[in-house]
């Protein structure tokens, strides 16, 4: 099937699921979703050039995480030479690379990331520009004015978005400053000040958050603030995600291959946005 015939389908698909979400709306389905603490399902945008961007890092052994050494490893166990085919073991830790936080990570009764409804991993992106902030100051954070200039601009938050911090940080994996370590060995990287997720919780029905850097909190956080909030509410964080300046600051639509662990708190990603 020809590339634009594949775009016109999902176009289709995306428009008609616009209206079932519409029309479930209507009978309040959304209503009930929040008030059961859970985000109502996303209204995804239809695919306006036709374009999908990849979000996701290649993962390798040495890929920045909070933990020291490889967090990532294949170990090959058939080789196709000897055994007539290929297979590795997969060990990883959950959280490398571009992965999905999951409300378990910092609840002690969230729902873990094969727990999260598919429908809340389709999501219509809010991208907020905060490159310039964070060349200047490392430790640059999202902040409720940052929401609130978004909003201003471009209208209020879909059901269900999410709001990615664009801080150019993803170049870093390449050039091996990512967790950029200060004289006193304190990471220093942006990410979501505490008050701009009471903010979301409050006054919007955001679903998700995204970072191109190592942490939805930033580097100096002494207490992970933000991961406490944002998934202790159910909702869940995407972290070192990738290209994000690629994405126009509305209107694509974020879809969050997240894994399928059963009890799992989060696990590596493939994320990708349609514009």
């Amino acid at each position: 099937m020809c590339h634009a015939c594949v775009m016109d389908s999902v176009q289709r698909q995306l428009l008609d699921r616009r209206r079932l979400l519409k029309a479930a709306a209507g009978f309040g389905l959304g209503g009930a979703a929040f008030a059961a603490g859970i985000p109502a399902p996303a209204r995804a945008q239809p695919a306006a050039t036709g374009r999908v961007v990849d979000l996701t890092h290649t993962l390798f052994p040495d890929f920045p995480a909070f933990d020291e050494g490889p967090q990532f490893a294949l170990e090959k166990k058939f080789d196709l030479a000897k055994d007539g085919y290929n297979l590795h073991i997969i060990r990883v830790n959950e959280h490398v690379g571009t992965h999905l936080d999951a409300p378990l990570h910092f609840s002690a009764d969230g729902i873990s990331v094969a727990e999260i409804p598919v429908e809340r991993l389709v999501a219509p992106l809010a991208v907020l520009d905060l490159r310039a902030r964070a060349a200047e100051d490392p430790d640059a954070q999202v902040t409720p004015d940052d929401v609130k200039a978004w909003i201003a601009e471009y209208g209020e938050l879909p059901a269900g978005a999410c709001v990615a911090l664009l801080s150019g940080w993803d170049s870093r994996v390449a050039e091996g400053t990512f967790k950029n370590l200060d004289a006193e060995g304190r990471m220093r990287f942006p990410g979501f000040h505490p008050e701009a997720v009471a903010y979301l919780l409050e006054e919007t029905e955001a679903g998700g958050i995204a970072v191109d850097t190592l942490s939805l909190d930033h580097g100096l956080s002494p207490d992970f603030a933000t991961h406490r909030d944002w998934l202790g509410a159910g909702r869940w964080g995407l972290e070192c995600a990738a290209n994000l300046a690629e994405l126009p600051a509305s209107g694509a639509t974020i879809v969050v291959g997240a894994p399928k662990f059963q009890g799992g708190t989060g696990g590596p990603t493939r994320a990708i946005a349609l514009i």
